[in-house]
């Protein structure tokens, strides 16, 4: 069985920029980064994508377990792909923060999976997404005609289905956006722990190795460092989010629900047993319509499992690795 990687290689797609609104403006760019563990040459590819307010490091356990397992089968590996979506850790900001939308999220990721089929043809796709990961992974297994490479063969939802919980939505808008300033990245991990409890029981180290990939240095006007960190994300990323109403997300149910009666892929559902946003009226429907999900709840945990502990790491593998087709 082969060793598993240390640490990813950074890598970036570029992406058109989302029009928004009715101005017409000259076509622009944004630079996407993305985190290749594994394989590079691989054809089969896992593409793991973060919260709301997270990035692509969070899945760094994850994608070690997955390597090595696939390190251990017959054939060529796995190529793991952990994009920061953007407005989040290395990739460029949007110039309208309007822009910062599924749809958009949707269009930059199939850029990536065509940069990523250019560079090695992919014939096995599957999908790990947490939260907001999800919902865009519902959205580009559940519409029919995108330009993907392959169909998602297997699909892990994290914490997240057509229905979301309005308390849980308005208690993510009453954070997100508060990127503050920091004297310490202890001093940052402490302040997110106090608004992500319920990610579960982690040691301090384990949260600490979490939150260092959250932060990034504050820099003066002349870009100089203070030793201070702020969050590592946009924060006018909150905007379109704030501007969310109940009736908006009410209607966006409808829509969703007809995404996810239309996935192919064999879904696997995490929920966290203490989850506020991922009731457990809607974790059972996900169970009985569209692609039939196989639920997985995990006791000890709300929204959302951050997927670094030995059982949901384990689970995770064996539903790519191990289960029928």
């Amino acid at each position: 069985m082969s060793t598993p990687m240390s640490a990813p290689t950074l890598h970036f797609v570029v992406c058109p920029d989302p029009q928004v609104g009715e101005a017409v403006s000259l076509p622009s760019t944004h630079h996407m980064a993305y985190w290749q563990w594994g394989n590079p040459s691989s054809s089969h590819v896992v593409l793991c994508v973060h919260g709301l307010t997270r990035q692509g490091r969070d899945f760094d356990v994850l994608a070690q377990v997955l390597c090595e397992r696939a390190g251990g089968n017959v054939g060529e590996g796995v190529r793991v792909i952990c994009p920061d979506v953007v407005g989040r850790g290395r990739s460029d900001w949007l110039k309208d923060p309007m822009g910062y939308q599924l749809p958009n999220y949707a269009a930059d990721l199939l850029a990536l999976l065509a940069q990523l089929h250019a560079s090695a043809a992919i014939t096995t796709l599957d999908w790990v997404g947490t939260s907001m990961g999800g919902l865009i992974g519902m959205g580009i297994a559940g519409l029919p005609g995108l330009p993907l490479p392959v169909p998602v063969r297997r699909m892990v939802l994290n914490d997240v289905g057509p229905v979301l919980q309005w308390d849980a939505i308005q208690r993510i808008g009453s954070y997100v956006g508060n990127t503050g300033r920091f004297a310490t990245v202890q001093a940052a991990a402490d302040a997110m722990w106090a608004i992500s409890s319920s990610f579960g029981p982690h040691t301090p180290a384990q949260w600490l190795e979490l939150s260092r990939h959250m932060v990034k240095p504050v820099s003066d006007a002349a870009g100089a460092a203070h030793g201070a960190v702020t969050l590592h994300y946009d924060p006018a990323m909150a905007s379109p989010f704030k501007a969310l109403t109940h009736e908006m997300a009410q209607a966006g149910e409808a829509q969703m629900w007809q995404c996810y009666d239309r996935i192919t892929a064999k879904v696997l559902l995490l929920r966290g047993a203490q989850s506020d946003l991922l009731s457990p009226a809607t974790a059972t429907a996900m169970t009985q319509r569209g692609p039939k999900a196989r639920l997985l709840e995990i006791e000890g945990v709300g929204h959302a499992p951050t997927l670094i502990a030995e059982d949901q790491t384990r689970a995770i593998a064996d539903w790519l690795f191990d289960g029928s087709e």
